[in-house]
Parts: C-alpha cells; sequence; structure tokens
C-alpha cells in the first residue's frame, strides 16, 4: 500500500513538473494582416484605414502620392456640389457610408515592381473577399488599365468594396463601404478621387 501511495506522489510530481515547460513553449509566430482563424475572412469589419503592406512600400517609391478619407458627412457635402448627377448616380451616392482613396503616381519608368502590386492583390486575396476584374480590350491584362475590385460580403450581403486600378504610372486603392454593389462602382466612376476607368463589366477572377 505504500509502496502504490510514493509511486503516485512520484507520478503527480513529475506532472506538475512538466507543466512550466509546456506553458513556455514557443509560438508560431502570426501574420498580423491575415485574419484570425476563429473568425471568417468574410465577416472581418470594413477598415478604411487599412491598406496592405505591400502598398506601403510603393508608396515609398512613388514620385507623387495623395490619400484621403470621406465619412458620411464629408460625402454628403461633397455631393452637393456635384451638378445635376443623374439618378443612378444618386442613389449610388445614397449607399455610401465612407470611402478613402490612396493614389500613387511613378515617373517615366512607371511601376517598377509588378510583384508588390501582386502582393497587394494576395493580401485581399488571404482576407476571402470575392474577387472580380474587369473585361479588357486586348493585349496584356498587366499595366493595360487593370481593374480588381473585391467585394466585402456578410452572407449574400454585399457591405463594401476595394477597388485597384493600375495603369503603367499609376496606382489607385480605393476603399468603399455601404451597400454597393459592381453596377454601382460604375456609377461612382470619376467621383470622390475614384477613376474613370473603362469597363464593359466585371466577371469572378479565374473565370
Amino acid at each position: 500500500m505504500k509502496s502504490r501511495f510514493w509511486l503516485g506522489i512520484a507520478l503527480l510530481s513529475a506532472g506538475i513538473g512538466c507543466m512550466p515547460a509546456l506553458a513556455q513553449a514557443p509560438r508560431e509566430p502570426q501574420d498580423p494582416a491575415a485574419p484570425p482563424a476563429t473568425v471568417r475572412p468574410d465577416s472581418l469589419p470594413i477598415d478604411l484605414n487599412w491598406v496592405p503592406p505591400a502598398l506601403e512600400q510603393l508608396s515609398a517609391k512613388a514620385a507623387a502620392k495623395s490619400s484621403f478619407t470621406l465619412d458620411r458627412d464629408l460625402l454628403t457635402a461633397a455631393s452637393s456640389l456635384l451638378s445635376n448627377p443623374d439618378q443612378p448616380t444618386r442613389q449610388a451616392i445614397a449607399k455610401l457610408d465612407g470611402i478613402s482613396v490612396h493614389l500613387l503616381r511613378f515617373g517615366a519608368a512607371g511601376l517598377a515592381d509588378e510583384t508588390q502590386v501582386e502582393a497587394v492583390r494576395e493580401a485581399y486575396h488571404q482576407r476571402g473577399w470575392k474577387h472580380l476584374v474587369t473585361t479588357t480590350g486586348g493585349g496584356s491584362p498587366l499595366r493595360n488599365g487593370t481593374t480588381d475590385v473585391w467585394l466585402v460580403l456578410d452572407g449574400v450581403n454585399v457591405r463594401g468594396a476595394v477597388l485597384l486600378v493600375e495603369t503603367p504610372k499609376s496606382l489607385t486603392l480605393a476603399t468603399l463601404k455601404g451597400d454597393l454593389s459592381p453596377v454601382d462602382l460604375l456609377h461612382l466612376r470619376g467621383l470622390f478621387g475614384l477613376p474613370r476607368f473603362t469597363a464593359d463589366g466585371f466577371k469572378e477572377a479565374g473565370k
């Protein structure tokens, strides 16, 4: 009986001795840009101030750059200055809760590193948002007026969009918050700093 008692004490002591080692076991580093594993990527809040790290790297190489954010009040004030927008445009503006725009302009040599633009696209791919692209009139899809759109979905509801427009010498990234659709984006072209990109329509990326 005593031998069993002392054997139990020894096993208990050994188990307690292992606990600090388990508590101090190193953890795998996490990518701060990646969504938490316990949260659905498409349920992440739309942060108008968040941009992929690769865009900040491109910004450091730009010859000129500008960034701004407009909330609903500022959008209302800005829209009052528009001259007779049509009904679809007014409806698209009314759906906006906020917008942020980052415009980068590069020198005569143009965009130096296309891989960083791909890194921007990959950052939104990792967030799990629906990726659409514009149709083009032929030629290389890179540096030829390419436009990427990511719709931020909550189930079947669209909560916003991210717009990436690339030209040979500029890059525009816009985040729009609100109940929007791809058709609304077409009506918003040229307004609030959004470029007048050419698009015959949107199609799902990879198809």
